[in-house]
């Protein structure tokens, strides 16, 4: 009996130990966790106004982040995250720039600029207005089979696999199908995370077109003029082929989760890292790179407004994305790598947008070269990525055009243009590839239009 006892001692002082490591361990962590939650939270309840609940229930139920607690003050329009206590994180609102992690040496009360709107009133019917659009029956359309299509990624039954929280279809400008889980519909603001890439690359293709840039000019970057560096072109940034060392890993501290779980200005992170290949020779995707080309945005105007006014002035709110908020970071930079918020219907219009090579109802946004160049595969890049889209040139999606590119986003956020067949399609979800077969499900799409 005193053996037994001892064994069952001595493997309790075992896992109690390995408990406690497990702890050390991961504690720093927690701060990624927390921040994750808080942030997240912040932004369901005060852009998307959604509540607490649907949000734990839905945009933040994965593991690890399932773990934290959060309290929203409604009043205050705050939120703030913690681990059995531990690691607390706050966020806060602002209005016109979103919600934001703040550290203990954030001043609150500081008066911040907003960025100025304009929302254009037209008779029109979606896209072009706001006006709902008449009834439009494509002789070349099988229906039955594209609803089909999207039901099939949507769950059912009690699932919680596909995860698919909203799609939409734009045949020849007409919304021929539209899907959303209960509790959202087309009003409701859902977060295209790295999509926001795709919207940033937009905003250098309008610069492109004034004559305010050439993104084939060496990056601007006062920090790189003495080294090997100073070779890195806009270009090189856009296309995510500069060789900067850069480690985007999302289940680890790494680059990419203390940039946007920690620092206050995201700009810089990328900045700071060494060559580790030459220019042209080494693909690899890099959030810290937009948020660097955000920064360089930044520098192109002579003042912080000019600089939060640009994007919607001179696009986002001519196309009539009225309902876009990309959010800010400490120091007033917008988040160019993923923190982008809009209705299914407005990135829908995005979509349009490229499919229509820049022209938005004979106004011309972007020359029509731009979109020649984003879908130009990187080199390196295995046909995959262009300038900051993703590309079908090298068979990513072997049963889809090869012609076809988008904008994609964490957990399965997706924008795909496919102008071989006038064509954009809108997913929202809460899991990537490891839950819908997008391959099987652009086929099927696809085929449904003759």
């Amino acid at each position: 009996m005193k053996r037994l006892k001892k064994i069952i001692g001595i493997a309790f002082l075992i896992l109690f130990a390995g408990i406690c490591i497990a702890f050390v361990l991961n504690y720093p962590k927690l701060t990624i966790l927390t921040g994750y939650s808080a942030k997240n939270m912040n932004s369901s309840v005060f852009i998307a106004n959604r509540s607490l609940e649907f949000t734990d229930l839905n945009d933040n139920n994965f593991a690890p982040v399932n773990l934290a607690d959060d309290e929203v003050n409604m009043n205050n329009r705050t939120s703030v995250a913690s681990v059995f206590g531990l690691k607390e994180r706050k966020a806060i609102y602002r209005e016109g720039l979103g919600s934001v992690l703040i550290d203990d040496d954030f001043d609150e009360n500081i008066p911040v600029l907003i960025p100025q709107r304009t929302k254009i009133e037209t008779r029109l019917s979606y896209p072009y207005g706001q006006l709902e659009q008449k009834d439009t029956v494509f002789t070349t359309v099988d229906y039955d089979k594209i609803n089909r299509t999207i039901t099939s990624i949507f769950d059912t039954n009690g699932e919680y696999i596909k995860k698919t929280r909203a799609v939409l279809v734009l045949y020849k400008d007409q919304i021929i199908a539209e899907k959303y889980i209960d509790g959202l519909n087309k009003d409701s603001k859902l977060l295209g995370w790295s999509m926001t890439k795709s919207v940033l690359s937009t905003v250098y293709g309008v610069l492109q077109k004034q004559g305010a840039i050439n993104i084939q000019d060496k990056a601007p970057v006062s920090a790189w003029q003495n080294d090997e560096r100073k070779e890195i072109t806009i270009n090189n940034l856009l296309q995510m082929n500069c060789g900067l060392e850069w480690d985007e890993d999302y289940g680890s501290i790494s680059d990419v989760t203390k940039m946007l779980y920690v620092d206050k200005d995201m700009t810089i992170p990328q900045i700071h890292k060494k060559a580790i290949h030459k220019p042209n020779e080494y693909w690899y995707y890099s959030s810290g790179v937009s948020n660097l080309l955000s920064g360089i945005l930044r520098k192109q105007f002579k003042s912080y407004q000019e600089y939060l006014d640009y994007p919607y002035r001179e696009f986002i709110d001519k196309i009539g994305m009225n309902s876009m908020l990309i959010e800010t970071d400490m120091t007033g930079n917008y988040v160019g790598s993923s923190y982008a918020w809009a209705t299914v219907r407005d990135w829908g219009k995005f979509g349009l947008l490229y499919l229509h090579k820049g022209n938005w109802n004979g106004e011309q946004i972007f020359e029509p070269s731009w979109v020649d160049y984003v879908t130009t595969p990187s080199p390196t890049s295995e046909g995959d990525y262009g300038g900051h889209f993703w590309l079908n040139a090298g068979g990513f999606y072997p049963d889809a055009p090869r012609d076809m590119f988008s904008a994609n986003g964490f957990q399965g956020q997706r924008v795909f243009i496919i102008p071989s067949k006038d064509l954009v399609i809108v997913r929202f979800g809460l899991i990537g590839d490891a839950g819908v077969d997008f391959n099987t499900f652009l086929k099927e799409m696809v085929d449904s239009i003759e």
